[in-house]
């Protein structure tokens, strides 16, 4: 199966300059707990948690309402093409202990694939997740997820 066919299409984004209240609100409002952050391209420079915003933010004493998200956002960012196989994002988020993933084609932001996307599709192949989740799982993140 290809990444295409489990991941999230409407894909929220901010742009580096967003303030880091404002993405929070974004997130809150939709139900989210991460956002890419992309530049006036749509390319992925950028991610954002609701966990970088409490430890990067609300536990460093910034204020929220003029901090930009591109000063807490995580820069080193694990993206995967549409058209790559769901195993290889699979890898890619056991490799890396993350949870979400941005999907891009084109070198351009056009979806967001979660460890929820691939446990609710009735195509995954469960030994496989519960392998990635696994891996997902231990000893915390790397990255952040």
């Amino acid at each position: 199966m290809k990444v295409n066919e489990c991941m999230c299409h409407d894909v929220l984004w901010v742009n580096p300059g967003t303030s880091v209240c404002d993405c929070a609100k974004l997130m809150a409002e939709h139900k989210i707990g991460c956002v890419p952050v992309c530049d006036a391209n749509q390319k992925v420079v950028g991610l954002i948690t609701d966990r970088d915003i409490l430890l990067r933010t609300v536990c460093q004493d910034k204020n929220t309402k003029t901090t930009p998200v591109s000063d807490i956002m995580t820069t080193d960012v694990c993206c995967c093409d549409t058209n790559e196989h769901l195993d290889t994002a699979q890898k890619l988020m056991s490799e890396n202990q993350i949870r979400r993933l941005p999907i891009i084609e084109n070198d351009k932001i056009v979806g967001i694939l979660s460890i929820g996307d691939i446990s609710r599709n009735p195509n995954t192949n469960k030994e496989s997740f519960i392998i990635t989740f696994d891996n997902i799982c231990k000893g915390g993140n790397k990255n952040n997820s």
